[in-house]
């Protein structure tokens, strides 16, 4: 599964050089300073509050983002995260790449029940299914499906979850007397 990015190509100088041509500098301003007070936030209803009422973004019930989670500065309202899901400490969800020739948007959706962990960087027009897992400190730069377990840089699969949970795989190989 790869990205799903627009990209728009610039003339003149690289296109980070051009950003204010795409957001306004007032848009970013304004969104820099709620993203910094979310980082901080520990109180997980606020910080959804923040994210939803003041950046846009579309955030499910009981999702949770740590301490120091740097979204977006410039298309918050790109990024989606489904209900119940944890984003790990650190991590970085960008929805923009701007480059020398060119800048890429990209939506960013993110299932239910997704596990993200510490210090991961998500790039822009990709796609984590319903319960999947990123290992911390992954670059998750093409989409991840549902119920995946991934990890690295590049990211590779480390494991496919299957229909048994955890809990139940290691209680079947326990014999009953050892219970």
């Amino acid at each position: 599964m790869s990205r799903n990015v627009t990209r728009y190509p610039v003339e003149g100088p690289n296109a980070l050089w051009q950003i204010y041509r795409t957001v306004s500098p007032w848009k970013g301003v304004k969104n820099f300073i709620c993203i910094q007070a979310a980082r901080y936030c520990p109180i997980l209803p606020l910080k959804n509050w923040i994210y939803r009422h003041l950046l846009g973004m579309k955030v499910g019930e009981h999702a949770a983002f740590g301490l120091m989670v740097m979204v977006d500065v410039f298309f918050p309202e790109n990024i989606t995260i489904g209900d119940n899901s944890v984003i790990g400490y650190n991590t970085t969800i960008l929805a923009h790449e701007y480059l020398i020739k060119e800048y890429r948007l990209g939506q960013v959706l993110i299932g239910s029940n997704v596990l993200i962990g510490a210090n991961t960087t998500i790039l822009p027009g990709v796609t984590i299914g319903d319960g999947a897992v990123i290992a911390a400190g992954s670059v998750v730069h093409k989409s991840v499906p549902a119920g995946a377990f991934v990890g690295g840089n590049p990211l590779r699969e480390l494991r496919r979850s299957d229909s048994k949970t955890e809990e139940d795989a290691h209680s079947s190989s326990v014999p009953a007397s050892e219970e």
